[in-house]
């Protein structure tokens, strides 16, 4: 005797679903058919999904700034260091007259 497991669904998959629920041309029924999957759990996703949809929109203040402050940083670096480089330059050109 086999021990059952449950089926895990990619977010992907979550998505498709959850997507075709929400366009109300197929009934829940006919869905649970198509894609092997309890009507509740249709439900379910279909109700998270119009639940955090305003979050499709919103701008994105987590790790993305942080990795653009780290990145920011750098640049500045790069550019103190050439123009160091280019003062340098500039007055070794002047002592050879060029």
């Amino acid at each position: 005797m086999q021990k059952q497991t449950r089926r895990k669904f990619s977010a992907a998959f979550k998505a498709k679903v959850a997507l075709d629920a929400a366009k109300e041309q197929q009934t829940l029924a006919e869905l649970s058919k198509k894609y092997e999957v309890s009507s509740v759990i249709i439900s379910r996703w279909k109700a998270e999904l119009l639940a955090n949809l305003s979050t499709v929109f919103e701008k994105s203040t987590g790790e993305d700034s942080s990795e653009d402050k780290v990145d920011i940083e750098k640049l500045y670096a790069q550019i103190g260091q050439l123009k160091v480089e280019n003062d340098f330059l500039k007055k070794s050109a002047k002592r050879l007259g060029i």
